[in-house]
């Protein structure tokens, strides 16, 4: 499994943007695909965005198409997700994942390596 650390939340208001980061240990983040969750109070972990192992494929949640994007960068161990034109609904605490298939995936039982989570808030 790898390690994963989120980054990069906080409380912005409506409209605002923010980019989360997530860091990886070890040296096989290049063979994991990558995804981003969230789960806001009293609502089950929904998917958000997911990538493939080389970057060339992602996919979105309709909620985020449009507004956000996932991306990684295999040197430097790190996917992140720009957030932008942020709404109040967004409010959750996101989640970034690890999982060995190659292609990316909507599906949380396709991850088996997960971060402790970054709270992201969003203001009227």
């Amino acid at each position: 499994q790898v390690q994963l650390v989120e980054s990069g939340g906080g409380l912005v208001q409506a409209e605002a943007s923010l980019r989360l980061s997530c860091a990886a240990s070890g040296r096989t983040f290049s063979s994991y695909a990558m995804g981003w969750f969230r789960q806001a109070p009293g609502k089950e972990r929904e998917f958000v965005a997911t990538i493939n192992r080389s970057g060339g494929t992602t996919y979105y949640a309709d909620s985020v198409k449009g507004r956000f994007t996932i991306s990684r960068d295999n040197a430097k161990n790190t996917v992140y997700l720009q957030m932008n034109s942020l709404k109040p609904e967004d409010t959750a605490v996101y989640y970034c994942a690890a999982g060995r298939t190659s292609y990316g995936s909507t599906r949380l039982s396709d991850y088996d390596s997960w971060g402790q989570g970054t709270q992201v808030t969003v203001s009227s």
